[in-house]
């Protein structure tokens, strides 16, 4: 059974940047569509990032410039690196991985498409 652990995640002030990682068990990882998506308090779960098995990279347009993920087959991690942060980038930030459909190539942006999830890890930004 594939896992996911995100780490990385803190309290930091508004300007920094922060990174953070998601360690992916299982042997196929090199097949996996990732994402990252994030949850603020009273607010709906978002899309934040998504890599494909051939590193293609998607973006919510609004966070595109300031994030970026990236991935590392050799060590089964995905990252997500976030620059000059904002307090509204303030959340809940989960790593997903879509197992069932290796080398998937639709859309990336729906967490329907991802079938395993991490715990989460909680990013603050102070002002």
């Amino acid at each position: 059974q594939v896992q996911l652990m995100e780490s990385g995640g803190g309290l930091v002030q508004a300007g920094d940047s922060l990174r953070l990682s998601c360690a992916v068990s299982g042997r196929h990882f090199r097949s996996y569509a990732l994402g990252w998506f994030r949850q603020a308090p009273g607010q709906e779960r978002e899309f934040v990032a998504a890599i494909s098995w051939d590193d293609s990279t998607y973006y919510a347009p609004s966070l595109k410039g300031r994030f970026t993920i990236s991935r590392d087959n050799a060590n089964n991690t995905v990252f997500l690196e976030m620059n000059s942060l904002k307090p509204e980038d303030a959340a809940v930030y989960y790593c997903a991985a879509n197992t069932r459909d290796t080398y998937y190539s639709g859309s990336y942006y729906s967490d329907e498409i991802y079938n395993v999830w991490g715990q989460g890890t909680q990013v603050t930004v102070s002002s």
